[in-house]
């Protein structure tokens, strides 16, 4: 029997959703594989993954899917990990990069701009290189670990993190990726499998830091 096949968001924010596959009493079950986020909702609409880590937005435009409850990426205010820099007060910025990575935050970025910042800026595609992405943009979207090699207080540039802006505009906590599958391949003990997964790194908080902050590069400030 196949293992079911599992894509995963490659970034420290998912971490702990996936620590019992990678490293717990899970490991090994599973076809595991790790990309950026738009990514992994292209290989759970190709078929090429039957269980995927998605950005939330990608949940209403892919058919056939159910979505795994109880775990997500989410937060109610500051998240640190997607932030739009800008090099001049976002309300001024007529040209904003957008980091391909990214679905829910390109979205995200999308709603801000026109129900709470107020302006209408052009949108460009561009990787997610901060420097590269301004030397073209008045602002730019960046997430995941490259966000979090940003430091917000040394960077001459305003910073918006986005999930602060999203609780200041609404009030409530935004999901930014959840857990999804193919309907025809979910069962019940997946789910479990998923949840047992995520209460494990949870439970090795201390663990994930100690290992993956020296790997990726990020000071655990």
């Amino acid at each position: 029997m196949n293992k079911p096949r599992i894509s995963i968001v490659e970034f420290l924010n998912t971490a702990p959703l996936v620590w019992g596959f990678t490293d717990g009493p899970l490991a090994g079950r599973y076809d595991l594989s790790f990309t950026v986020p738009s990514l992994c909702a292209e290989a759970l609409r190709a078929g090429q993954a039957d269980v995927a880590i998605i950005p939330a937005i990608e949940y209403q435009r892919i058919p056939g899917l159910v979505a795994l409850p109880g775990m997500a990426v989410a937060a109610r205010g500051e998240v640190r990990s997607i932030l739009v820099v800008a090099r001049k007060p976002i309300e001024l910025a007529k040209r904003i990069a957008l980091d391909t990575s990214s679905r829910s935050s390109v979205a995200l970025v999308k709603l801000l701009c026109r129900n709470f910042w107020g302006i209408s800026p052009e949108f460009v595609d561009a990787e997610p290189d901060p420097a590269a992405m301004l030397a073209s943009a008045d602002a730019a979207l960046v997430i995941g670990d490259p966000a979090l090699h940003l430091d917000p207080a040394t960077l001459p540039f305003e910073t918006l993190d986005l999930g602060a802006e999203w609780t200041q505009m609404t009030g409530l906590p935004m999901i930014f990726a959840l857990w999804a599958g193919r309907k025809e391949v979910m069962q019940p003990r997946y789910e479990q499998a998923f949840l047992d997964s995520c209460r494990y790194g949870l439970a090795h908080l201390d663990e994930i830091v100690r290992e993956q902050f020296p790997i990726r590069g990020i000071t655990e400030q």
